[in-house]
């Protein structure tokens, strides 16, 4: 008999976002979580009595889950111990007033601490008499950087021989997985005792543990710590209270409260579906699977009236035909094999100016309803959309760059989909070899990139490759391709982490459409009768490329002669080339995969960037 699913109660550490406290806790209640840690240095510099902060929670619907942090208690010398009795006074006196009764104590890094566990934990059992006389609970947690007690292992003994019901550990996946601890041994820890738990990602990173902690922490889904064998774990031990989030970062201390919190909730859920069978429930309802994809059914580009035409003009080079004109909107669709693209020059807005901009991916779903039920569930706002009544009912939710992602039906025929809504239009080219779309590229903000690739992970289940930082023209750049388990939706995330810059003359965040073929060189050569202007690539790249890789000559030779740029792994192969960009913004490539390639050429893209700034300069495009 499978358990029925458990709303479970979500907080989080008032120092994971921006703002004052009293912003912090608008937005956390806003993004629906039920409790708050609320951290000491943010009351402090509030100027609310701790009264007021009560009230403004019991407003919001927001428990306060813990008040944090106390630090450097345990196994000090008799005066000090004194000293610190008298603060912890002082401080369950104020969560009095807070209506708080769960205290957060770390494990010392004091100079004046010793290295004894049975000290330490007759003065743990000071502190939890003294606080359960206040109706107050103490959780005991291990600090990564830790003077002495730096695993929760040596945590729990500790407070298994101070032997107080009001004393128990406090578990944070940052301090535990960090270190390589082993979570499975959590299990080992009575449920009753495991008063808190805390959560924080992070990227792997070679570096002094109090800094990665301080600055480096992310969301779940954000980073490459394993969070659902973690939570898993911790869930199994029988640990009944809030899944908490506690991140340290420079990026969302800085950001808008409101979208953080939001992505943190997207996170959070994320974590629970991925550790727990039943997954998580939201307001009583399940969150549905994520939607079985079939490949992306159109790209949509917003432009001007001039950059519609050049925008045009270049699909038509690349063997594109205008397919059809939408019956009541200045849409109009391109088409080649499976590749469908929509130039939409209605609403003037300033980012479609100049050359266009990407505003919409489409891709194909089993279950469209399901799929935006999903978006809504995991904190996607629903994009609002006119449509006459004999036009296709599409739902579409936004991206966090602003970008629509629609969800269209599998299978349906042409005149049942959205392709129905499009008057035919007749002739056109007879095509260049393109079949579909490989992938969709796009510059996202360096504060919005984690939150990027958590909403495409979580909302539409995509799993993200290792990242990719190569140095560009410009600068460094940051990458990470996301794309379904069977490979038929990719989307290509880039990041400049400091930018000073153009990436080429007024082209400062790029986006690109890749386009699938079955024949990179007849396709090459196809589009170059066409008139498409295809980028050249210097002699130095394919001297080298021939040296590292030892190419087969006549392989080398047709590469050389197409301006195809070349990539292989142990899965496969990836041949691309590229057109001019026909505007400020978007551009088109042409790729092809040989195998289980999985990749995008990434080591290409400075060349190709190179490549694309020398055209910019001399002729603009």
């Amino acid at each position: 008999m499978s358990t029925p699913p458990v709303e479970r109660a979500r907080s989080i550490a008032t120092v994971c976002l921006s703002g004052s406290l009293e912003d912090k806790l608008t937005a956390a209640s806003a993004a629906g979580f039920d409790g708050v840690e609320i951290f000491e240095n943010d009351l402090i510099a509030s100027a609310a009595t701790p009264e007021r902060i009560r009230a403004q929670c019991a407003d919001l619907g927001l428990a306060i889950d813990l008040y944090q942090p106390f630090r450097d208690f345990e196994a000090v010398p008799r005066d000090v111990l004194r000293a610190n009795l008298r603060r912890a006074e002082h401080k369950f006196d104020l969560m009095a007033r807070l209506g708080a009764d769960l205290a957060l104590v770390c494990s010392s890094v004091s100079p004046e601490a010793v290295d004894d566990d049975d000290l330490a934990a007759e003065q743990l059992h000071d502190l939890a008499e003294l606080a359960a006389g206040r109706g107050i609970r103490i959780c005991y947690e291990a600090l990564a950087w830790g003077r002495f007690v730096d695993t929760y292992e040596r945590a729990w003994r500790i407070v298994r021989r101070a032997d107080h019901p009001a004393l128990g550990v406090c578990l944070d996946s940052f301090h535990i997985l960090s270190r390589g601890g082993d979570p499975t041994t959590i299990r080992t820890i009575p449920a009753e005792k495991l008063f808190f738990l805390q959560l924080a990602d992070a990227p792997r990173m070679n570096m002094d543990l109090l800094q990665w902690s301080r600055h480096h922490r992310l969301f779940p889904g954000q980073g490459e710590f394993d969070l659902a064998g973690f939570l898993g774990a911790v869930l199994a031990a029988g640990y009944a209270g809030p899944l908490s989030l506690e991140v340290f970062n420079d990026v969302f201390r800085q950001a808008d409260p409101g979208p953080a919190a939001v992505d943190a909730m997207r996170s959070l859920l994320a974590l629970e579906e991925a550790a727990v069978p039943a997954g998580p429930v939201v307001g009583g309802r399940s969150l549905p699977e994520p939607p079985e994809l079939a490949g992306p059914a159109f790209v949509e580009l917003g432009a001007d009236a001039g950059a519609g035409e050049r925008l045009g003009s270049t699909l038509a080079a690349l063997g594109f035909r205008p397919a059809g004109r939408h019956r009541s909107k200045p849409v109009r669709l391109w088409e080649q094999g499976d590749a469908r693209i929509l130039v939409n020059t209605g609403p003037d807005r300033p980012e479609h100016r100049g050359g266009g901009a990407l505003a919409a991916i489409g891709v194909h779903s089993a279950d469209p309803r399901a799929a935006t039920r999903r978006a809504e569930g995991l904190l996607a706002p629903v994009l609002p959309r006119s449509a006459r009544p004999d036009e296709a009912d599409l739902s579409s939710v936004a991206a966090p760059d602003g970008t629509a992602l629609f969800f269209c039906r599998t299978g349906a025929d042409r005149d049942a989909s959205w392709l129905g809504d499009f008057d035919p239009e007749p002739g056109g080219t007879a095509g260049a070899g393109v079949t579909g779309i490989d992938h969709v590229a796009m510059t996202q903000p360096f504060d919005h990139f984690d939150e990027a690739i958590l909403f495409y992970r979580s909302v539409l289940g995509l799993d993200p490759e290792p990242p990719v930082e190569f140095a560009a023209p410009f600068g460094l750049v940051r990458s990470r391709l996301v794309l379904d388990p069977g490979g038929t939706v990719r989307l290509a995330l880039d990041s400049a982490v400091l930018r000073r810059g153009s990436w080429a003359p007024a082209v400062p965040n790029p986006q690109h459409v890749a386009l699938s073929t079955d024949d990179v060189f007849a396709t090459a050569r196809a589009v170059r009768e066409l008139g498409a202007p295809v980028v050249a690539i210097p002699d130095n790249y394919y001297d080298d490329l021939d040296a590292r890789l030892e190419l087969d000559p006549e392989l080398a030779a047709r590469l050389r002669e197409c301006s195809v740029l070349y990539d292989r792994d142990a899965r496969g192969e990836y041949l691309h080339f590229s057109v001019a960009v026909p505007g400020s913004r978007v551009f088109f490539e042409v790729v092809q995969r040989v195998g289980g390639y999985r990749g995008r050429g990434e080591h290409n893209t400075p060349v190709r960037m190179a490549a694309h700034r020398r055209r910019r300069l001399a002729t603009g495009s």
